[in-house]
């Protein structure tokens, strides 16, 4: 799967969505490829960074910044795991229109000082109440500091079985933004 960058003539740049995936992830697993089709039947472009080979949280920051800085137009952030720390840690220093991550790595033990400040627009994070490597609580404190959106699920850390809810959800997400 490849990015699209299209051009409205109508209505200007049309809006994009870039992805950053986890830890032990790539750019077009399954969940990213499942809501890139999601995004594109609502007539969104999407990238998604390649980080394999980058272990630090902060460099994947930095690539997305970097991305961030070239991209023209709308744009919204989505992220799995270590990919959802990197988009809010992105947003808070961008303004995007949205954020929407799962299960995300926040406030890790050791690196609790590295979760980042709320972003100043829509959040919205899915978590799975069987997360083997993230604890849930994580995201609902991360929500309570600030007006995020917070669902919990039945699942585990790879959110795999409520893949239908995921994309359910990044759809009702897209729609509520302002583009």
């Amino acid at each position: 799967m490849s990015s699209t960058h299209a051009e409205n003539n109508a209505t200007g740049p049309v809006p994009c969505v870039c992805f950053s995936h986890g830890k032990e992830s790539g750019p077009w697993g399954t969940k990213i490829s499942a809501l890139a089709k999601v995004a594109e039947a609502a007539g969104w472009s999407v990238e998604s960074i390649d980080y394999r080979g980058i272990k630090d949280p902060h460099e994947r920051v930095v690539r997305l910044l970097e991305w961030c800085e070239q991209h023209e137009g709308p744009l919204a952030l989505a992220g799995s795991s270590m990919g959802g720390h990197v988009a809010l840690a992105a947003a808070s220093r961008l303004t995007p229109l949205g954020v929407f991550v799962m299960a995300p790595a926040l406030f890790v033990p050791g690196y609790e000082q590295w979760t980042p400040e709320q972003p100043a627009c829509p959040v919205t994070i899915v978590h799975g109440w069987h997360d083997e490597v993230i604890p849930w609580e994580n995201s609902l404190r991360f929500a309570q500091s600030g007006s995020a959106t917070l669902t919990l699920v039945d699942s585990d850390h790879g959110l795999a079985s409520v893949l239908p809810e995921l994309e359910y959800g990044f759809r009702l997400f897209l729609n509520g933004l302002a583009v």
